[in-house]
C-alpha cells in the first residue's frame, strides 16, 4: 500500500475539545505542581520535622522562623538551584543516551502514524537501569553510605528538583516552538497532536503540540524525545532516590528498617517491571495519542521521582519497625496488586501481538467496525480499566509502611548538634504527605480512565457504547 493510500484509509481527525479544564486549568496545574513539589521538599524535612512545627501552630508562625524550620536556603531563592547540581543532572541525561546509544536493544515498529508509516524505536531501558544499578552497587560496596552518588543525591535533593524542573521547562519550551515547522507529507513522518493545537499558547505549551518530537544528534542519531523521557531518567531516578534514602538512614541510625526495605523493593519492582516491559509502551495513550508538552515533560522528569519517593524520604528520617506481622499484611497488598496490573497487561500485549497464542485464545472478543478486537472476558471482562485497579492497590503498599506518620526533631541538648526524630505532636500530620500518594493516584487513574473512555468512544463510536453494556464496570468489578 502506497504511502496516500495509507492516508486515505486513516481516520480523519476528530475535533477535540480542552482537557484539564482547557488554558486556565493548563495555567494552575503548570504553576501549582512544581509548588507542591517544593511544599513536599520543604514542608517535611530533617531540620524541625514533618510536618515542620509551625504548621501545627499558626498563630505562632512567622516568616523567619518558618524559613528556620524549613532549612530555606541562606542566599534564598538563589540557593534552590545549582549550576554544579544542574551540570551532573544533564551528564546523568548524556549518560542515558549513551546506553541507550551502546547497549544491545529491542527494536520495534510503532503503531501505524495518522499521516502514514510507522516510527523505529529502540528499546533498552532495562538494561541501561541493570547497568546503572550494578555501577551503584560497586560504590556502595566500596564505600558505603558515604558513596558520593547517594551522598550528592541527598545532600542536594532540592538542587536536584529545581535543575529536573528547569529541564522539563526546557525541553517543553523547545518541542513547542519546533513543532511550527511540521508541515504535512513531511518525509520525517513528524505530526502534530490532535488534540495539541488549539492556538491556545498556554494549553498547547501544556498538552504538548508534537507527536513524537525527535531530533537527530551527532553520535546518538535520532533521539525520540519523548520516548525517552518516558521511561528512562525519570524511572530509574525515583529508584535512585529511594536508595539514597535507604544509605541515609543507615548512615545515621546504623541499620535499616524493613518498612524502607519493602518501599524501595516494591517500587523497584514496579519500575524495573516497566522497564523490562518497555515496548509496551507503543500501545499507550502517552505514546499514541499525547503530544509532548510540558505535562509529560514535568510528570515524567520531575513529579514521578520526586514525589513518589516522598515515603522513603520520610523513613530516611524517622525509621518504622514493621515487625513480622506488619511486613507480611503489607507484602499480601503488595503481591494481590502486583498480579492484577501484570496478570492483566500481559493478556491484553500477548491478545494485541497474537490472538491466537494458547495463552489468550480462549478468550472472548467483541470485533469493531474498525477491524479492532475487544476483549470482553478474562481480566478485561471484569472492568474495562481493571490493571488500573491494581496499579492502585500496590500505591497502599507504598503508603502503609510509613504507619501513622509525623516526627519532630529534637536536639539532645542545646549545645549538642545531635538530635532525634521523635512523633510527639507531629504524630498522624505527616499522613498528609506520605499518604498524599493514594489520593493523588487516585485522581489520577479515574481521570486517566476517562480519557480513555472519551478517546474510545471517538474511536469505536457505536461499538464502544456496545462494549460497555458487556463490560460495565470501569475500574472497581461491579462498584465502579
Amino acid at each position: 500500500m502506497s504511502k496516500s493510500e495509507r492516508k486515505s484509509v486513516l481516520p480523519a481527525e476528530t475535533s477535540h475539545g480542552y482537557e484539564f479544564g482547557g488554558p486556565l486549568g493548563a495555567l494552575a496545574i503548570s504553576l501549582g505542581l512544581p509548588l507542591v513539589c517544593y511544599l513536599a521538599a520543604f514542608l517535611c524535612n530533617d531540620v524541625s520535622g514533618c510536618p515542620v512545627p509551625s504548621a501545627l501552630h499558626p498563630k505562632s508562625l512567622t516568616l523567619a522562623k518558618l524559613k528556620e524550620e524549613t532549612g530555606w536556603p541562606a542566599d534564598g531563592i538563589r540557593g534552590l538551584g545549582s549550576f554544579k547540581v544542574t551540570g551532573v543532572l544533564l551528564a546523568y541525561f548524556a549518560f542515558s543516551l549513551v546506553l541507550q546509544k551502546l547497549l544491545p536493544g529491542e527494536e520495534k515498529q510503532g503503531v501505524t502514524l495518522r499521516s502514514g508509516g510507522r516510527l523505529h524505536y529502540k528499546f533498552n531501558a532495562f538494561t541501561s537501569a541493570v547497568t546503572v544499578l550494578l555501577v551503584a552497587l560497586v560504590g556502595t560496596i566500596l564505600q558505603g553510605p558515604d558513596f558520593v552518588l547517594w551522598t550528592f543525591i541527598y545532600d542536594n535533593y532540592v538542587q536536584l528538583l529545581t535543575a529536573n524542573i528547569v529541564t522539563a521547562i526546557v525541553l517543553a519550551t523547545f518541542v513547542y516552538v519546533r513543532s511550527f515547522s511540521v508541515r504535512p507529507g513531511n518525509s520525517d513522518k513528524r505530526e502534530l497532536a490532535a488534540g495539541g493545537h488549539t492556538g491556545s499558547i498556554v494549553y498547547d505549551f501544556f498538552i504538548g503540540r508534537e507527536l513524537n518530537p525527535r531530533i537527530d544528534l551527532p553520535f546518538f542519531g535520532t533521539w525520540d524525545i519523548k520516548a525517552f523521557c518516558e521511561l528512562r531518567p525519570g524511572m530509574l531516578g525515583w529508584i535512585l532516590l529511594d536508595l539514597a534514602f535507604v544509605a541515609h538512614q543507615y548512615k545515621v541510625n546504623g541499620y535499616i528498617s524493613d518498612s524502607i526495605i519493602l518501599i524501595t523493593a516494591f517500587q523497584a519492582l514496579y519500575v524495573l517491571d516497566a522497564l523490562y516491559m518497555e515496548a509496551a509502551v507503543l500501545t499507550t495513550m502517552d505514546i499514541t495519542t499525547d503530544g509532548f508538552g510540558f505535562m509529560l515533560a514535568f510528570g515524567d522528569l520531575v513529579w514521578v521521582p520526586f514525589t513518589y519517593s516522598l515515603q522513603a524520604r520520610y523513613l530516611a528520617v524517622y525509621p518504622v519497625n514493621l515487625g513480622i506481622g506488619g511486613a507480611l499484611g503489607i507484602l499480601a497488598v503488595q503481591g494481590l496488586g502486583f498480579y492484577i496490573f501484570r496478570s492483566a497487561n500481559n493478556e491484553k500485549n500477548r491478545f494485541r501481538n497474537d490472538p491466537k497464542d494458547p495463552k489468550v485464545a480462549h478468550l472472548k472478543y467483541m470485533e469493531t467496525a474498525s477491524g479492532s478486537k475487544l476483549l470482553i472476558s478474562g481480566w478485561w471482562g471484569t472492568a474495562r480499566h481493571i490493571n488500573y485497579l491494581g496499579d492502585w492497590i500496590m500505591a497502599w503498599s507504598y503508603c502503609l509502611p510509613t504507619g501513622v506518620a509525623g516526627y519532630v526533631i529534637q536536639h539532645n541538648s542545646p549545645l549538642s548538634s545531635q538530635t532525634e526524630a521523635v512523633q510527639g505532636e507531629a504524630r498522624g500530620w505527616g499522613m498528609l504527605v506520605t499518604y498524599f500518594y493514594i489520593l493523588y493516584f487516585a485522581i489520577l487513574l479515574v481521570h486517566r480512565a476517562s480519557r480513555d473512555e472519551q478517546k474510545c468512544m471517538q474511536k469505536y463510536g457505536k461499538d464502544w457504547k456496545e462494549y460497555k453494556k458487556k463490560v460495565p464496570s470501569v475500574l472497581l468489578p461491579g462498584i465502579y
